[in-house]
């Protein structure tokens, strides 16, 4: 009698461990994305970072069109955005910032708590740093509700607060700024992600200096 190749349990135990090498895989690309933003906005040169971005832009395309549904991908594919329009700085960053906010939203409508509510900390940051209408959609008030509502996800987390208190700076509420600058310097540390901690770490040191000057 003619036996198939592989019996239903075999063929369970394979569909199992395909799903698990798959997860694997996912988790990789999401690694790989937090390391190379890292590196591309803590260690490159200057004059590497335009290039660098572009390189993990189509990273973070790649890894979505793999995982469409994943919302962590997409609040990692509207930081690197947000980054990157950062860097290139004038009008030439208004797609990449209209582009991030659409990725942060997307987040949301798939998972609002994926990574301890980040899309809401970038999508927050991304409020108050962007100018308002009719040049973009920055707006104080919506960046104030983004960023509170990411604290109360993560209260102690690093970025959540560093943008808390960064916001509050522009917003010349000094003793509120330290007190949240204090707390994101009090973080504790995210396995895998030394470069970006330290980096951001020097970032809320400046900040408090500038406080205190």
């Amino acid at each position: 009698m003619f036996r198939p190749f592989l019996t239903i349990k075999s063929m369970l135990a394979v569909s199992f461990f395909s799903l698990m090498f798959s997860h694997l895989i996912l988790a990789s690309s999401l690694t790989d994305l937090q390391r190379d933003w890292a590196l591309a906005n803590y260690v490159s040169a200057e004059s590497e970072q335009d290039v660098k971005f572009e390189s993990l832009i189509a990273q973070a395309e790649l890894a979505i069109a793999e995982d469409p549904n994943n919302a962590e991908l997409f609040i990692w594919q509207g930081i690197i955005l947000s980054t990157a329009a950062g860097k290139a700085g004038g009008l030439s960053a208004l797609g990449l910032i209209k582009d991030a906010k659409a990725s942060l939203e997307h987040a949301i409508e798939i998972d609002a708590s994926a990574l301890n509510g980040s899309a809401y900390t970038s999508l927050g940051a991304l409020y108050y740093q962007v100018p308002g209408w009719p040049i973009a959609f920055g707006s104080d008030k919506k960046a104030r509700k983004f960023l509170e509502k990411s604290l109360t996800i993560n209260p102690d987390g690093i970025d959540p607060n560093f943008f808390y208190g960064e916001f509050l700076i522009r917003k010349k509420d000094y003793k509120a700024a330290a007190q949240a600058l204090n707390r994101a310097l009090s973080a504790a540390p995210r396995a895998g992600r030394e470069i970006a901690d330290e980096g951001r770490r020097k970032e809320i040191i400046k900040l408090l200096a500038k406080i205190n000057s």
